[in-house]
């Protein structure tokens, strides 16, 4: 037990805590469809749409890349000239983007985000669609 507490208050547990804090909040990264639009226009963000080949094919976001969560570990490697900018995923509600981009995070990418309510969202805010 003694031990414990001096780990505990050496600051290394401490530090530990703050890192695991830190990465639950950068995982947890979202922006809305108008910043995500916001981004793309301005060159700041590219949009990865994570949905299937169906889905795309009805409607989809201008300039987006069209990835489908079932192929991105196999085309990750589309994604590596954009490793350290910054890449907006995004599905139909933003629950497999969420997926999406916990796996980039895991794969080192930095600036990873998960738009908020996914396509219908982007359609609600009157923003356009192919």
């Amino acid at each position: 037990m003694r031990n414990l507490v001096r780990y505990c208050c050496s600051g290394v547990f401490a530090l530990l805590l703050w890192g695991f804090s830190n990465a639950v909040v950068l995982a947890d990264a979202s922006v809305s469809p108008k910043e995500a639009a916001t981004m793309q226009s301005s060159k700041n963000a590219i949009i990865v749409d994570v949905r299937e080949d169906n889905e795309w094919q009805e409607r989809h976001i201008p300039g987006a890349l069209h990835i489908p969560l079932s192929q991105l570990d196999s085309r990750m490697g589309e994604l590596k000239g954009h490793q350290h900018g910054a890449i907006v995923m995004q599905c139909r509600s933003g629950k497999r983007s969420a997926k999406a981009q916990a796996a980039l995070k895991s794969a080192g990418f930095t600036n990873v985000y998960n738009m908020e309510g996914g396509l219908l969202a982007w359609q609600q805010q009157g923003l356009s669609v192919e």
